[in-house]
């Protein structure tokens, strides 16, 4: 597998879909942080990381709405075939608003409305909504 992170929100599209009550993701860095976010803006309940050593995961328990998903849409923007990087200028809201940009800045992993705020750009992970 190339994109780790692209796997990472086809199980969260997949778990949804099928109506599970939480998905197993292999652990790095990055998808922990992308998980954390996802959390607090409310599209999953709730994030752990189990495992030791070179077996760790993320375990990511759902949450559903009128037994629907938070969100319609999660999608990765910037690939390993094709990085997309943005300027705090260039970040615009998704669909009016109602969605998040996630990125990758040298502050971290942030939503676009946060690195507007903090005057930062960078890469354009994935945006869900």
């Amino acid at each position: 597998m190339t994109d780790s992170i692209a796997d990472m929100f086809t199980r969260i599209r997949n778990g949804y879909k099928a109506g599970h009550e939480s998905v197993s993701i292999p652990y790095s860095k990055i998808k922990m942080e992308l998980a954390k976010l996802l959390e607090k803006r409310g599209y999953i309940k709730e994030v752990a990381r189990l495992g030791k050593k070179n077996r760790k995961i993320i375990d990511i328990v759902l949450v559903y709405k009128n037994d629907k998903p938070p969100f319609e849409k999660i999608r990765r923007i910037s690939k390993p075939s094709r990085r997309v990087y943005v300027s705090y200028s260039e970040i615009y809201p998704v669909r009016g608003g109602r969605g998040i940009n996630i990125l990758s800045t040298p502050k971290g992993v942030l939503t676009g409305e946060e690195a507007r705020k903090q005057k930062v750009g960078g890469e354009l992970i994935g945006e869900v909504w």
